[in-house]
């Protein structure tokens, strides 16, 4: 449990002709209200991607189903509470609802950090799933800059095109102002490829995330500011 008694979290409208997004987001976990006009019941067809416990509560919703499990994933490994829901113009393809929900949770982790003081700034882990293994190595470093290879074979993974995962993990070190380097190792099923990375990514982030006992207040920088 988090000793900082700040309450780590973000709330994110964003409204462009192409997305409508809203977000909340809670590093730490715990209760979210739900955000307007989200349908917070596991019931399939309005919300794919839904989990609660004593410590997590995730609502995840864009349009995309593959694009919602990659989520779901990444807010309960990384331990955050998530609600979001994504209506975008899915008529053309997926590329604006996947891009602009990850350009918006990239924003609202940065929002929910404040500040790296006190921070472990570099995470890492690797996590594997049956064949597949990736790696992922993040750092707070208010430099955005990804580097993303997951080797995929496919077009598409359900609904969305594995082209989009690399630009997704991209737009959110953008947002989110960190340098990450994401690597499936190995693995023969693009689904187990993909899922794995994005669970690497969310370990490496609790890490970094963290604090630091007798840290408190100190920019883990030598420049003494990172964000």
């Amino acid at each position: 449990m988090s000793t900082d008694k700040r309450i780590r979290s973000a709330t994110i409208n964003r409204d462009t002709n192409e997305t409508k997004i809203q977000l909340l987001l809670n590093l730490d976990g715990g209760a979210l209200e739900p955000v307007s006009g989200e349908d917070t019941t596991n019931n399939g067809d309005k919300t794919h991607a839904a989990q609660s416990s004593k410590s997590q509560h995730i609502s995840v919703d864009t349009g995309i189903g593959f694009l919602d499990h990659m989520l779901h994933a990444l807010a309960k490994h990384g331990g955050w509470s998530l609600q979001l829901r994504t209506r975008g113009d899915l008529h053309i393809d997926d590329h604006h609802t996947a891009e602009d929900t990850f350009i918006a949770l990239g924003t609202a982790l940065k929002q929910a950090l404040g500040t790296t003081a006190g921070l472990a700034r570099f995470g890492y882990a690797y996590c594997p799933l049956d064949e597949a293994l990736s790696r992922a190595v993040v750092d707070l470093s208010n430099r955005p800059y990804a580097v993303i290879d997951l080797g995929t074979k496919r077009e598409k993974i359900g609904d969305l095109s594995c082209e989009m995962l690399p630009h997704c993990l991209q737009s959110f070190a953008q947002g989110a102002g960190i340098t990450m380097h994401v690597d499936c190792i190995r693995g023969d099923n693009d689904h187990h490829r993909a899922e794995s990375a994005f669970k690497a990514l969310a370990v490496a982030l609790r890490m970094a995330c963290s604090p630091v006992v007798g840290r408190e207040g100190e920019v883990p920088s030598t420049k003494g500011v990172l964000f």
